[in-house]
């Protein structure tokens, strides 16, 4: 029967034997989020790096030579695709603002929408999935207060959504890792406990914020504290990256401001830059006015019989310079050119991360991986064990602030978590670094801004700043209250078992779930309430029904001590694997049916136009084949 099945079908069959045990024991059981911790062997350790290949000892001086220069050669490699990568990054959030920019730029300027706090945090989430990048979605919010269109204190929320729009894209670059399970397991694990703080965050904080004004009132506290003067942010990696994106498309980004702001005149205007060299000259001209009353002064105004002449100060723009990036000249629209971009940037990001992780697996091989991980994953010697986790903080700080992107750090450890070279206990300290380092990136930003603004954009920042460091302080310095950790090693394991579940997390927490809220938000504060109210209550009623199960089934009735009195699908998802795997395995069955079909056309037609070439390959009528055609009145068989 195996010859029957698809390629690769038994292999699978096997991997699905061999993790069947652990299937059941998430399935049956929604413990596996809320505790995350395996009964018998540990899947989370991390795997031994053994020595591999020839000891350095053993190898002659040409062997010793030709070592370091493949190790040099793959270093040099390793460099550009990092480069490579990063510069994909920046390209696809080009490529977002093109496709999404102006719908985020109208999105931002209902303030009747952002006056309510939950549609502003579930805008903020969806503004910064729009454009990829908080620091774009963070600047519009700053142009809004900035103009007075907004208030600080309306902006709050929307920062904390941008927070949680900018995790998605470490969660996707898990998604190229699902090959192996081991491997995804804690890929995904070391990705999503980015987003399982900044959520916990906001549940907190925000009330806290809506009740309080917390965030709002330090901050006025801080800025009012100290007298500010403007000054200019640094461009760091931008001045490398832009060396090569630059040359590929550059966007006017003053556009998303002016449609937030509500200029008119910004609707039909491109975001693709094109003169990148402008000179304006203002000067006094003449002009024709309905009225004396529209006049500039009395005493620059002229009547001559029904024309009334005034002079105004008129600016005009002289283009000096074009652009020099690829898309310059190109006759078509932003969408067109954003979708372009949107396909090329996901290619190569997707290809230079794979290479990305079998570079590093090639490296990180014997003694170098091994000193590596030590460094990494060791805790300085008691009593001071607990500063390492401090310490991983200010590094992930330091390296956002060199990149200038929370996202590109993030996916970058990413890969090094699920190749086993960092522990998700280390990777959690560097993702919360680089929230801090990203808004560090944002207060210098900000103290670029003119005087009249510097105050509210400032401000902003800090809010930004203060809501990490805030969150910092809830969920890392006592180990009882990492529960990030302990929910993303629940959800690795879940995922490692269903990998399709994977889907389901991010477009359920990233789409499903703020839309939802939105729409409550915009119905009114009594339907919000009438919904939200029993759905947390039911959720938290679950929770705690769950952690009693698993440390004290005593204390619950004896129908509550499991979750078997349910249907099946209703706590486990076994029957949903099962329907998934029906799903795929008809579609690949539907693939592979008009594949063979195809290339069963292509193969006689391939032999057709051969034997009207060759008429020697005609034999006897009276010999059956299986494929005849009529040529020149011979019968034509294939043997």
């Amino acid at each position: 029967m195996d010859a029957l099945k698809p390629p690769g079908e038994s292999e699978d069959h096997n991997e699905r034997n061999d993790i069947k045990e652990q299937k059941d024991s998430l399935g049956n059981s929604t413990l596996a989020l809320v505790d995350g911790q395996p009964e018998e062997e540990d899947p989370w350790d991390l795997p031994e790096l053994k020595e591999t290949g020839v000891p350095w000892s053993a190898l002659d001086t040409q062997g010793k030579v030709l070592r370091v220069l493949v190790s040099l050669g793959k270093l040099v490699v390793l460099l550009g695709l990092l480069y490579m990568f990063i510069c994909s990054l920046d390209i696809l959030s080009s490529a977002f603002q093109l496709v999404g920019g102006k719908t985020a730029g109208d999105i931002f300027q209902d303030s009747a929408i952002l006056s309510n706090p939950l549609a502003g945090l579930v805008i903020g989430v969806l503004v910064t999935l729009l454009v990829q990048s908080s620091s774009t979605s963070s600047s519009i919010v700053v142009s809004m207060v900035s103009s007075g269109l907004l208030t600080v204190p309306l902006a709050v929320p929307i920062i904390m959504g941008t927070n949680i729009g900018t995790s998605v894209t470490n969660t996707l670059v898990a998604m190229t890792q699902a090959g192996d399970r081991s491997v995804f397991r804690r890929a995904f694990a070391g990705a999503t406990v980015h987003d399982f703080f900044n959520w916990l965050s906001v549940l907190v904080l925000l009330p806290l914020e809506v009740a309080t004004g917390y965030l709002y009132k330090v901050t006025k506290l801080i800025i009012d504290s100290f007298q500010l003067q403007s000054g200019e942010a640094p461009d760091l990696l931008n001045v490398i990256t832009d060396v090569l994106t630059d040359t590929i498309i550059k966007l006017d980004k003053s556009v998303l401001s002016e449609i937030a702001t509500g200029d008119p005149a910004a609707r039909n205007k491109s975001l693709i830059k094109r003169w990148c060299e402008t000179y304006t000259n203002m000067s006094l001209v003449n002009v024709t006015v309905p009225g004396p009353e529209n006049c500039t002064s009395p005493s620059l105004c002229w009547i001559d019989g029904n024309y009334t002449f005034t002079l105004k100060n008129i600016s005009q723009t002289y283009n000096i310079k074009k652009c020099d990036h690829l898309f310059v000249d190109v006759n078509l629209s932003d969408l067109a050119v954003g979708l372009i971009l949107l396909a090329l940037s996901l290619l190569v990001l997707c290809s230079c991360l794979l290479l990305i992780v079998k570079l590093l697996n090639s490296m990180l091989k014997g003694q170098v991986a091994i000193i590596i991980k030590n460094i990494l994953n060791t805790d300085f010697p008691f009593p001071f064990g607990w500063v390492t986790g401090y310490i991983a903080i200010l590094v992930g700080a330091g390296m956002t602030f060199i990149v200038q992107s929370s996202s590109v750090f993030t996916s970058a450890i990413t890969p090094l978590v699920g190749i086993g070279v960092i522990s998700i206990q280390r990777a959690y300290p560097l993702s919360l670094g680089s929230n801090i380092g990203t808004t560090t990136t944002a207060i210098l930003a900000a103290m670029a801004s003119p005087g009249d603004t510097l105050g509210n954009s400032l401000q902003i920042a800090l809010v930004h700043f203060l809501f990490n460091i805030s969150g910092i302080i809830l969920w890392y310095p006592i180990p009882f209250t990492r529960f990030p950790i302990r929910l993303a090693k629940g959800l690795g394991d879940i995922t490692a078992s269903y990998r399709w579940f994977a889907v389901v997390y991010i477009i359920f927490c990233f789409f499903l779930l703020p839309l939802f809220v939105f729409s409550l938000s915009l119905a009114g504060w009594q339907v919000l309430a009438g919904v939200a109210c029993p759905l947390v209550a039911l959720l938290i009623i679950v929770i705690v029904i769950n952690v009693l199960q698993k440390k004290k089934p005593g204390c619950l009735p004896a129908v509550l001590r499991s979750w078997d009195f349910l249907p099946l699908w209703a706590h486990s998802l076994e029957p949903w694997d099962k329907v998934v795997g029906a799903i795929t395995a008809k579609c690949c069955c539907c693939c592979k049916c008009c594949n063979a079909e195809e290339n069963k056309g292509k193969e006689k037609k391939d032999w057709h136009k051969e034997a009207y070439d060759n008429p020697a390959m005609c034999i006897d009528k009276e010999v059956e084949k299986e494929f005849k055609i009529e040529l020149n009145c011979q019968t034509v068989t294939k043997f």
